[in-house]
């Protein structure tokens, strides 16, 4: 299916995005994340480290945003029965896929490589600790997250839970038509500033019993990291009011731009004061306000400008953008598997994560465009 032209930024949008989520993850193995990685490198690089509290303050909400916005419209168009059927196709699937298989490839590869426990056989290591049938070891070194495992693939899962409550909240509620061309009053800055009060509000006091990086198995299989509930939910929710009035379009130009900078100046200050030793971040409050002000600056910066700047059609940017759900989806056994490979090239750190960035992408989007190629890959692509 063809991109309507009004919506051609919203692909390259998505391929940057999808670009940086592979960055991120490169990044994991060759500096100082302080998380479960599959790989990981003897030697760190420091200016690597500040990457990712950028990275994780907006660009997930940014994905939030976005599948909400075309939410409403996919279910109106389908109705509810294909929409759910669609969503368990294209969201269940690949859940179910990656737990079993490629998850469980990419463990095995962990295993051979660090053997964190030598005395135990694999499969006794992949059924009782990985897949989550059993107590895991009181030394226990692999993923952080308790029970199922599904990995970078919990934000597939998300999704499929938004949308069957979603479409369980459409049917309680009269049909009505989408009503996305009507327009609808953009927020100023008093009222997103107002949001931004409550989203800091909210984190600072969900963190108090679930730190930033904790994964919880929540009823036992919702793979949820509670500290980022509040500012993915609420993007999520944004997205579907960008919707119903039309903010996408409509949202000025110039206050794009301002909270563009908004972002990038705290992005900078942050990277700058990491680096300097000064880090005042841990102050209560301070790095949640950073944090909600950076995303709201990136959400609503980057959305204006990829609208107003980068809007032209694009043959290639359609092309791209349909692969990438499924870089998303396998960006990170491509990853893995480069990072193993450089495992022993005599280059430092730094040199790794910019050579593995640089092959990663344009691989994970040639083996999707090469995947969604296949008629029985391309419904779930």
């Amino acid at each position: 299916m063809s991109t309507p032209q009004h919506y051609v930024f919203v692909d390259r949008l998505r391929i940057a995005l999808v670009s940086l989520v592979v960055v991120h993850h490169v990044g994991q193995a060759y500096g100082p994340t302080g998380g479960f990685w599959y790989f990981t490198s003897a030697e760190r690089a420091s200016i690597i480290g500040p990457l990712f509290a950028i990275d994780r303050s907006f660009f997930m909400s940014l994905f939030f945003m976005l599948s909400g916005y075309f939410l409403p419209g996919s279910f109106e168009r389908n109705g509810a029965r294909t929409f759910l059927r669609d969503r368990l196709v294209r969201f269940g699937i690949p859940l179910l896929a990656f737990l079993l298989l490629i998850n469980s490839f990419q463990a095995f590869a962990y295993y051979l490589y660090f053997r964190p426990y030598p005395a135990v056989g694999f499969w006794d290591y992949w059924w009782h600790t990985y897949l989550g049938f059993g107590p895991k070891p009181a030394d226990w070194s692999g993923p952080s997250w308790p029970e199922r495992n599904f990995g970078h693939l919990w934000y597939v899962e998300h999704l499929l839970l938004f949308s069957i409550v979603y479409a369980a909240w459409r049917k309680l509620r009269p049909y009505r038509p989408a009503a996305s061309d009507a327009g609808g009053q953009v927020p100023d800055t008093g009222q997103i500033l107002a949001f931004a009060l409550l989203l800091v509000l909210a984190s600072a006091i969900v963190r108090i019993w679930y730190p930033i990086d904790r994964w919880v198995a929540f009823l036992g299989f919702i793979q949820v990291a509670f500290a980022d509930v509040p500012r993915d939910l609420s993007f999520f929710l944004i997205g579907i009011a960008a919707y119903r009035n039309n903010w996408l379009f409509t949202f000025p130009r110039e206050a794009g731009r301002r909270w563009l900078w908004v972002g990038i100046g705290l992005a900078v200050l942050y990277y700058a004061l990491r680096l300097l030793g000064l880090f005042p971040f841990r102050v209560p409050l301070v790095y949640p306000v950073w944090e909600t002000l950076l995303c709201l600056g990136m959400c609503i910066g980057l959305t204006a400008t990829f609208r107003d700047l980068w809007a032209g059609p694009s043959h290639w940017a359609e092309r791209l953008c349909s692969c990438t759900y499924g870089v998303y989806l396998f960006h990170v056994p491509i990853v893995v598997g480069l990072q193993f490979a450089f495992a022993s090239v005599a280059v430092g750190p730094f040199a790794k994560f910019l050579i593995v960035s640089v092959l990663a992408i344009p691989l994970t989007f040639l083996l999707t465009d090469t995947l969604r190629r296949v008629p029985v890959m391309r419904r779930v692509l």
